[in-house]
């Protein structure tokens, strides 16, 4: 890594202005899928924050080795490996969160987020870097899905990883069940999405 300021853009990067869910749009299958308990929510983003920077890292570690015709095989491969690791070790000591996220841990494998950011930045990158970027992308992609399941649970079930939240789980509240279907899931994204772009360019505006 050159400097501070590189690593420092890429986190910026990463976390905020280059996003992947709210600027690039991408990852949503995850996004819909898993995001109604928190709980899943977070062995989900770990998984993902696991696998994206320890293959960006190993893509990087390989990329003067790997023939350009074969590379995306071997990304894929190594993505794959990384998945697998998650899967097995879900299976032997937590069988029932490998039984409620069912195939979306296994999908990691061709999240477009994982993919991207392998072939776009750790095969041209220092391992270092690449992992970096792999780690920040994913915390990025964590924070938006972390926000997104909280509010779907609180709203639908009046619980956050799974503990009843005053007003929200008393005869007061109306629970909105809709918001853990997979129509809240869609109107979740589409407002989380416009709050943060619209945040994005507002203060674009403010640095002219």
């Amino acid at each position: 890594m050159n400097n501070k300021s590189e690593a420092r853009k890429i986190i910026v990067d990463g976390l905020w202005r280059n996003n992947p869910v709210f600027k690039q749009v991408l990852g949503i299958c995850s996004t819909l899928a898993v995001t109604n308990l928190v709980l899943n929510t977070v062995v989900m983003c770990v998984a993902l924050v696991f696998t994206l920077s320890l293959s960006a890292a190993t893509v990087s570690l390989l990329r003067k080795f790997t023939p350009r015709n074969i590379r995306m095989m071997i990304e894929t491969l190594i993505i794959g490996f990384y998945v697998i690791i998650v899967d097995l070790v879900l299976k032997a000591y937590w069988p029932e969160m490998s039984t409620n996220l069912g195939p979306y841990v296994g999908l990691i494998i061709t999240n477009c987020i994982v993919m991207g950011r392998c072939e776009a930045y750790g095969n041209t990158n220092p391992p270092g870097t690449a992992f970096l970027d792999g780690f920040f992308n994913a915390l990025g992609y964590s924070f938006i899905l972390l926000i997104i399941a909280v509010v779907r649970e609180l709203l639908g079930m009046g619980t956050v990883l799974g503990y009843p939240m005053p007003y929200f789980s008393g005869p007061y509240w109306d629970k909105w069940i809709i918001m853990v279907a997979p129509p809240g899931a869609f109107f979740m994204l589409g407002v989380v999405t416009w709050i943060f772009r619209s945040i994005e360019i507002r203060r674009e505006k403010v640095n002219k």
